[in-house]
Order: structure tokens, then sequence, then C-alpha cells
């Protein structure tokens, strides 16, 4: 067999070098090909891999027509384990080590229940509080699915039990479409900060980021986790729980832009099952959230 994608040169853009220390990097982007906790159909974990297969013929450029193209990438690979517990524990250790160093890190998922070990490694990592936007058809609020603590819609509820999630108001939703019955008591008796599918898309995408901005404006470093099922299925259909009226490509590319004016330190895609999508629209979307996330940290290099 050759050598794995994540050592290759030519994926993300031609701009991946293997070499480099995460001290010395720009970006660090890592996969969690794990779809083990989910309640419905499966196949995320095969996304990583998947990314990075459709990355080696675009160029480092952005929709705004800028370069990024000397970027420093360094693609670790894709973190395994015997067992979930194994995986987990992996993540959250590389994790704490690159919040440690303060580099900017992008993971691929797996479904959403590999952000669980992200957020906790970010958690050991720091002594401060932190704030996470969590854009989604799902709040994920969940104290379990199926018996299970660690699902894929368990992530923000494990997330409120961090020492340094102070505050149900500290974690912001956007895109939410969904509900589950046992999420509705403590959405009824919770400050839950959200901005709907619904809303975004009658009020507009600036109305919204007034909002998150004003609700986590005073953190100093916030985590951006996105589940591929925010988009409509027009734009996604490629994840395992679809909901219908959810964002549009161009809402999600603005949103993200303008979470981009705070002080994002790492952010996940995550539920990208390309075996569900014939045309891999799903895991282009992905592709190119993360053209544009390299966009954004490059020109906040620049200043």
């Amino acid at each position: 067999m050759g050598q794995p994608l994540w050592k290759d040169s030519k994926i993300w853009a031609g701009l991946n070098r293997p070499d480099l220390t995460p001290e010395n990097a720009d970006v660090i982007i890592f996969g969690i090909p794990f779809d083990g906790s989910v309640s419905f159909r499966s196949g995320a974990g095969q996304a990583p891999d998947a990314l990075r297969q459709i990355t080696y013929t675009i160029s480092p450029t952005t929709e705004d027509f800028q370069s990024f193209a000397d970027l420093k990438i360094r693609d670790m690979g894709n973190i395994t384990g015997d067992t979930r517990d194994d995986i987990f524990a992996n993540a959250g250790a590389l994790t704490a080590d690159l919040v440690s160093t303060g580099t900017f890190f992008i993971m691929i998922g797996g479904d959403h229940s590999v952000t669980i070990p992200v957020h906790q490694g970010i958690d050991e990592a720091l002594d401060e509080p932190f704030g996470i936007i969590h854009i989604d058809a799902h709040f994920d609020l969940c104290d379990e699915q199926g018996g299970d603590r660690f699902s894929h819609g368990s992530t923000e509820r494990r997330a409120l039990e961090l020492d340094n999630v102070k505050r149900i108001e500290d974690i912001f939703f956007l895109g939410i479409r969904s509900i589950e019955s046992d999420e509705l008591e403590f959405f009824n008796t919770n400050p839950v900060q959200v901005v709907s599918a619904k809303e975004i898309s009658r009020g507009g995408v600036d109305k919204a980021l007034i909002r998150l901005k004003n609700q986590l404006g005073h953190l100093n470093k916030i985590y951006l986790t996105i589940d591929i099922d925010c988009l409509d299925p027009a734009y996604a259909p490629g994840t395992g729980t679809p909901q219908f009226g959810g964002m549009t490509s161009r809402e999600l590319l603005d949103l993200i832009q303008g979470i981009f004016d705070l002080p994002v330190m790492g952010m996940d895609i995550v539920e990208v099952a390309p075996k569900l999508d014939n045309s891999l629209t799903s895991v282009f979307a992905a592709r190119k959230l993360v053209t544009e996330v390299c966009g954004f940290i490059h020109k906040k290099n620049q200043k």
C-alpha cells in the first residue's frame, strides 16, 4: 500500500506539510473517522479520507478572490483506537496539546459524538471560560440516547459538565429546526441561546450575527462545531439525519465569515456521510467550508 493520504503534500490544495511541528503550523487538520454513536444512519466515518481525496485539484484561493498559498497546513492524520473510549482519549489528548500551543485546528468527523472529546481536550488545556458555537439542525442536548450518554445527540449536554463552560448562555445554537422530546424540558427551563433556521431565513444572517456577537463577545476563546445537516438536504443530502427547512449554502458561508470576527480557536465539521450521497455534494460542501476558513485564518495572520 502507498503512504496514508495525510502524508501526501498534494492534499489541501497542495499546502500540506507533514514535516511541520504543530507549533510551526498555521492550521492543523486531523480526522476522527468514528460513527459508532449514531441514532439512525451511519457513514460519517468515511468523511475524513473522502474529504482529503477531493482536495488535490483545488486552488488555495477564496470566494473573495484572495490567495492563501503561503498558509502552513499540517494534516496529522486520523485518530484511531480499539474502542470508542480509546479513540476519545486519544482525540482529547491531541486537542489539549494543540490548544496549549495556540495553533488553530480543524477536526473532520465522524458523527457528532466525536466533538465530545475535543471539547474535553479544550477544557483540559484552558484555565479560562470558553464558548461554543453549535451550527446544526439539532440541539444535541439529550442527556442520553438509547442509554448512551456519549451519543451524537448528547454533544452539548456533555459540554455543560465541563469546568470551563460556565453556563448554558455560553453555548450559542444556530440553524436549529428540530428538538427531541427529552430536550424539551431542558429547553423550557434553561436560557438556551438559539437562532433557528427559520429565524435566519426570515431575519437574515446579519441579525443572527449581531445576537451571537452580543452573547459571546465577552469570551477570549470560542470553539465552532458544524454539523453538515445545518444545511437543507437540497445542499447536503449525504448526512445521517437530514432535516427539511435548513439553511442555504449562501447563508452558511456568510454566517461563517461573520463568526471569524470572534476569537475562534478551532472548529470541526461532522456528520458528512459520503455513502449516502452519490454525487458527494455534502463532501464538497465541507471542502468549501474548510477552504474559506483557511482563507479567514490567513487573513487574520496578515494583520
